[in-house]
């Protein structure tokens, strides 16, 4: 399979999480993660060391009122490091949401760790930091 091939199937699973991610598909989101993946998050005091974890954590930001409206990814990139069975998924992504009844836009700058089990690209690891170029309206 070629590396293009390859790129392109990546590109399609970090669409997939965009795209549920945009939708507030929560459970079709969490699903195209790894049970052990971890997550960074600017807006966290912490690692959450699962999806697990991170699931816990959605759950009490929407019991604070948070939902997200939409999500659009841009400038993507697919890199792979050791063989063409882990792919490093970095984009810009611009997101509507409310967090506590407030709605905003946020700019922010995201990488995605994607492995290769059993013929599926499943997320293994999500980074997420501020978009320094952003500017909100």
């Amino acid at each position: 399979m070629s590396l293009e091939t390859i790129e392109q199937e990546v590109l399609e699973a970090a669409a997939e999480i965009v795209a549920a991610f945009g939708s507030s598909k929560k459970e079709k989101y969490f699903s195209l993660f790894s049970p052990d993946a971890t997550f960074i998050f600017y807006s966290s005091n912490r690692r959450f060391d699962s999806r697990a974890e991170y699931e816990a954590e959605w759950n009490a930001w929407e019991a604070d009122g948070f939902v997200v409206h939409g999500c659009a990814s841009s400038l993507q990139k697919v890199t792979f490091h050791a063989s063409d069975t882990v792919a490093v998924f970095t984009h810009t992504v611009r997101t509507d949401l409310t967090i506590a009844g407030d709605r905003m836009q946020t700019g922010e700058r995201e990488s995605i760790i994607f492995e290769k089990v059993g013929g599926q690209w499943i997320a293994i690891h999500e980074h997420l930091s501020l978009d320094p170029t952003f500017e909100s309206k």
